[in-house]
């Protein structure tokens, strides 16, 4: 890819959430949640329009089930696992009854109806604090974009998003957000990498991007203003950059850098199983550190044996309420169980100095760093 030498070089942050390097002209994708044309029923349409909508949920319920089973064989069942909260989502009792009642009430297609339900919901989630649970949000927009595209295209013949895209060429894809069943039907030969303006390092698209090794960077601010379909771009999943215009310095250094990735992949790939010791002989064992349950698949497939710090806080960055003894038991047996016969080194609750979490623990001190913070806090918690 050529540089553009009437253009300046723009390098915009954002959040690395999958490593990598990515060199190609952008390819622009529009993914907000948008509404549906609504129009009223004709007398006596509402049993029809719910049929409509019980028809496109059981296409829906296939596509999702399909999405599960591709994962679960190429990338793990613990990732998996993702589009199992989809088809909570999807069969949610309350939802599709206040979906009914709307159509029955305004006498509007079911569209209109789903749209308005679900987008009540979503509007709410927005509003909460807790980051995790604002990343919920995407989920369930996921699904509804999907039973939507099924009202509309019963037949299953619409394509929009990601599958209308015509990908000739290699590119980077860049768009506001992706969900994780787009992020599950890129074309790994034509988006060699993507940007987006929201998300974070914990949501479901963060840990798709990982497990299927596309460089990914989200939460680049305004980036859709500052970019044009086509314009020369490099995607920095190690750092969190993104390059627009990168000149031909800058072009020369992530080639020369993508070259060497390349090549210490190919020999860490030849080292993946032997067995690992000094040069005199003795035996040690190479574990990984992990964050996220859902890097179980990565640690066995890199050749590690078991993990050698998980760090247990990142639980309570991902959720608004204290998680009870039984569902932190039951990670880490499944943790223990994936890795088994290596062990699992689980580091209590490192709390305090810079990870902090006033919602849950509020004691404040002129020295967090030297105060009421790690084994303190677990000791004076036992119901942590």
């Amino acid at each position: 890819m050529a540089s553009s030498a009437n253009t300046t070089e723009i390098r915009i942050k954002g959040i690395g959430v999958s490593p990598g390097i990515a060199i190609a002209p952008v390819q622009m994708i529009g993914s907000r949640f948008e509404e549906p044309e609504s129009h009223p029923i004709v007398a006596d349409g509402a049993t029809a329009e719910k049929l409509r909508l019980q028809a496109a949920i059981t296409t829906t319920r296939v596509q999702i089930s399909a999405l599960r089973e591709q994962i679960d064989e190429t990338v793990g069942s613990d990732h998996a696992g993702i589009f199992d909260a989809h088809l909570l989502v999807l069969d949610d009792a309350t939802v599709l009854e206040e979906v009914v009642r709307t159509i029955d009430s305004r006498q509007i297609n079911a569209e209109s109806a789903y749209y308005t339900v679900i987008n009540r919901y979503l509007e709410s989630l927005r509003k909460i604090a807790d980051p995790y649970l604002r990343e919920r949000a995407i989920d369930i927009e996921d699904v509804a974009r999907r039973v939507l595209r099924n009202l509309r295209w019963p037949s299953g013949g619409g394509m929009e998003g990601i599958r209308a895209l015509d990908l000739s060429n290699a590119c980077v894809l860049v768009t506001h957000e992706l969900t994780p069943s787009d992020t599950v039907g890129l074309d790994r030969e034509r988006v060699l990498g993507f940007a987006t303006e929201a998300g974070s390092a914990t949501s479901h698209t963060a840990i798709m991007a990982r497990s299927l090794n596309i460089p990914a960077v989200v939460a680049v601010r305004d980036l859709l203003d500052r970019v044009h379909p086509g314009a020369p771009a490099l995607i920095d999943g190690y750092h969190g950059l993104v390059i627009l215009y990168p000149n031909e310095e800058t072009l020369e250094e992530y080639r020369a850098l993508k070259k060497r990735e390349g090549q210490l992949l190919k020999k860490l790939r030849k080292l993946r199983d032997a067995e690992t010791a000094t040069a005199d002989g003795r035996r040690i064992t190479l574990s990984a550190n992990i964050e996220f349950i859902e890097e179980l698949p990565m640690v066995k497939a890199q050749g590690a044996e078991g993990v050698g710090l998980y760090r247990t806080e990142f639980f309570y960055l991902n959720e608004s309420e204290l998680r009870s003894e039984d569902k932190q038991a039951e990670n880490y047996t499944l943790a223990a169980e994936s890795l088994k016969p290596h062990g699992v080194i689980i580091r209590t609750l490192d709390v305090g100095g810079d990870k902090l979490f006033p919602e849950h623990f509020d004691e404040p001190e002129p020295n967090p760093f030297l105060g009421w913070r790690g084994i303190r806090v677990s000791l004076a918690r036992p119901e942590v």
